[in-house]
């Protein structure tokens, strides 16, 4: 019977460590992610007015990839990302890929509790946003 209990004793510190390692890597993930979505936001809104190529045609926002990796750069570093995430990049992915859409594509390295020790380097986690900025036309009529 001590053998029985020892066992599912075992298998339930087994079970609740997994679970603990799987929660923590979900909860980082959706925390890159919504790193991510900020940083494609503003990189959504550094676009330069594309030229109106007909009379009566209204601006395109344009974006290039270079200009949203250097505004998500800017961002995480003026909320301090770097320091809240282990090996924080901004992943080549990021870019644009249609010039008015922003993609940004985040990877970092979670440390899970208790299994730490198994993967010291941590798991690679990545999260991508895309964000689009629209120009609409509105005349004000006096």
């Amino acid at each position: 019977m001590a053998v029985l209990i020892i066992g599912f004793v075992m298998l339930a510190l087994l079970v609740s460590t997994v679970v603990m390692a799987a929660s923590s890597l979900y909860i980082e993930h959706k925390k890159l992610l919504s790193l991510a979505d900020g940083a494609s936001v503003a990189a959504a809104d550094s676009y330069t007015l594309g030229q109106v190529e007909t009379k009566g045609g209204t601006p395109s926002a344009v974006l290039s990839g270079e200009r949203v990796r250097s505004v998500a750069g800017d961002y995480l570093n003026r909320n301090g990302a770097f320091g809240r995430f282990e090996g924080l990049a901004v992943t080549a992915a990021t870019g644009t890929p249609d010039g008015s859409t922003a993609v940004v594509v985040l990877s970092a390295a979670v440390h899970p509790p208790v299994v730490n020790f198994l993967v010291p380097d941590g798991i690679r986690i990545e999260a991508a946003s895309t964000a689009r900025s629209r120009l609409t036309l509105s005349l004000i009529h006096i």
